[in-house]
């Protein structure tokens, strides 16, 4: 696959992309768990089908030490054992806040119980922006054919400095 458009050579793309890198940051730099910030990342990411994501959010979770067995059960956490509850519910408020299309309700109430349980404000902050930012950048992504497989870890972080 080729890509359709080059995000990062374009004037207007690239000053929207140094925003859209600041509000990242925010969330980075958040009291969210970066191990579930990877996990949410990933697993938005394959819902949207973003190959770019998919492979920069695998790579910086493997680069920070999460396993390859939790990184390979991302796309079955339900039938896995290897999630905490805390990240099980990040992991449910990003596959309702992703297809909120097919969920006609949105975020069920019971998912946002579990978020309340084991998150506190600004940690639920960071995760509802984390939500709606990854599903933004997989969007640009997969509109201009953004491919994944050449992502090295540590680049995003190196490109916000």
């Amino acid at each position: 696959m080729d890509p359709r458009f080059n995000l990062f050579g374009n004037e207007i793309a690239a000053k929207f992309a140094k925003r859209f890198a600041n509000a990242a940051l925010v969330i980075h730099q958040s009291p969210l768990p970066k191990s579930t910030q990877e996990l949410v990342s990933l697993r938005a990411s394959q819902i949207n089908g973003c190959g770019h994501c998919i492979d920069m959010h695998t790579k910086e979770a493997a680069a920070a030490g999460e396993t390859a067995v939790r990184l390979h059960l991302v796309a079955a956490w339900r039938e896995s054992t290897v999630f905490t509850e805390a990240e099980q519910a990040a992991l449910a408020l990003a596959e309702e806040g992703t297809r909120l299309a097919d969920a006609h309700q949105g975020v069920s109430d019971e998912t946002w119980a579990q978020v309340r349980k084991h998150y506190d404000d600004d940690q639920i902050a960071a995760l509802v922006s984390l939500v709606a930012l990854i599903n933004a950048a997989n969007r640009l992504a997969v509109i201009v054919h953004q491919p994944g497989g050449s992502y090295e870890p540590g680049a995003f972080t190196a490109a916000l400095n």
